[in-house]
């Protein structure tokens, strides 16, 4: 039973999720109980790419969260690569400083933010 009440315990609205859901002109109807799982995965994914990310960022030894941990976090697992069209593959370039931070290649190549496909990345 607690596991039961744990996936009803969601943090994320699920307004928003159905929105989502209802987008698709295939979807007619949606049970009480898909928002709350989409939710819920939705909070175990987040949790998944928060953790890979803070490991990439104490690697670099700060204890501040930034995009290109983010980044790297995607980068270094092949189980994101769905993403692939949403933020593209990360390369590791010399900043102006120097530094060696994963800079989003589309930065690099002087791309304004905006994925091949139109979509607004970070």
């Amino acid at each position: 039973m607690e596991q039961a009440s744990d996936i009803k315990n969601h943090q994320l609205p699920l307004a928003p999720i159905k929105k989502i859901m209802k987008a698709d002109e295939d979807v007619r109807m949606i049970s009480a109980e898909a928002p709350i799982l989409f939710a819920k995965a939705c909070e175990l994914f987040i949790l998944e790419l928060t953790i890979r990310s803070w490991l990439h960022s104490e690697e670099n030894k700060r204890r501040t969260l930034q995009k290109n941990d983010n980044a790297a976090a995607f980068t270094r697992s092949d189980i994101f690569e769905f993403l692939v069209d949403i933020l593209p593959r990360e390369e590791t370039v010399k900043d102006e400083a120097g530094s060696g931070h994963f800079v989003p290649a589309q930065v690099v190549e002087g791309g304004d933010g905006v994925t091949a496909d139109g979509v607004p990345y970070y």
